[in-house]
């Protein structure tokens, strides 16, 4: 794989500011208890350590690679690290494999991975997090490649939604590989999603204004493999790039309650912006 440097205008130290690990609980989805809960509500985030075990983590795994290589022909959910998309034909297996920027709406052609979104203790969590029964709604896996995987700007997951900014929508976020400040671990803002919704525009991606966010306050949240991330969609949250030898893979799955308001996506944009709406940077 070719190696690239992150793109100049991306100032991880800036951006992604070193703060020592979030803690987390301990004892599987079953720690999550009422002060677990309310820890959540309060700071929008809840970090479980030990959530999946290592046969679960490989079943995963195995099930994305075998969507990676080609193993179901119907399957179209490959995106590739934008640097690397031209030379994707001509890539061995292992190199396009190592290319994978995001897999994504698995669930339906891999019975692993949605194994692992069925999970009887995840959706526990889940249902003590959102207050009832929790619905998937989105799947996908997000990697950063060894020195290439890119920048994830600062933004919120709603969004990208055409629901009711206030729905209760939760994210988990799950390690596959060891996820390190060094290659690309998730960064939250604790209590940012109490912000409600703020204006999102297009530079590097689509994204909060760098000025926008409250850096100085972000949490670096190192995972193992196994470990969970759970956080609401308006929290504010990002991943610098990879700049080690080792890959960094995760699945990002989205739940919300079954009943829900949909709103339009001229309605969605009015709230979060469209373009740069009403925002200088």
């Amino acid at each position: 794989v070719q190696r690239m440097s992150a793109p100049a205008e991306v100032r991880h130290e800036e951006l992604f500011r070193d703060s020592g690990p979030a803690e987390g609980v301990v004892g599987g989805f079953g720690a999550v208890g009422q002060a677990e809960v309310e820890r959540f509500h309060a700071e929008g985030y809840l970090v479980v350590q030990d959530a999946f075990d290592a046969d679960e983590i490989q079943d995963a795994l195995d099930g994305l690679t075998y969507l990676m290589d080609g193993g179901d022909g119907e399957f179209r959910g490959v995106q590739y690290e934008p640097s690397m998309r031209e030379g994707i034909a001509d890539m061995t297996v292992e190199a396009r494999r190592a290319a994978v920027r995001k897999v994504f709406n698995f669930v339906d052609h891999e019975a692993r991975l949605k194994a692992t979104s069925e999970h009887a203790g995840l959706l526990g969590a889940l249902e003590r997090l959102i207050g009832e029964p929790s619905v998937l709604f989105q799947d996908m896996a997000l990697s950063k490649p060894p020195h290439v995987g890119s920048e994830k700007p600062w933004h919120q997951d709603c969004a990208y939604f055409d629901f009711r900014h206030d729905t209760p929508v939760v994210a988990a976020w799950i390690a596959l590989d060891e996820a390190t400040y060094e290659n690309g671990c998730m960064h939250v803002v604790p209590g940012s999603h109490r912000k409600g919704p703020i204006v999102h525009f297009q530079r590097r991606d689509w994204q909060i204004c760098d000025t926008d966010v409250a850096t100085t306050e972000n949490v670096v949240v190192t995972l193992r493999p196994g470990g969970c991330l759970f956080f609401h969609g308006l929290c504010h949250h990002g991943t610098p790039p990879n700049s080690t030898d080792s890959p960094r893979r995760a699945l990002q799955l989205h739940y919300r309650p079954a009943e829900i308001v949909n709103v339009t996506r001229e309605d969605r944009l009015a709230v979060f912006g469209d373009e740069g709406k009403d925002v200088t940077c």
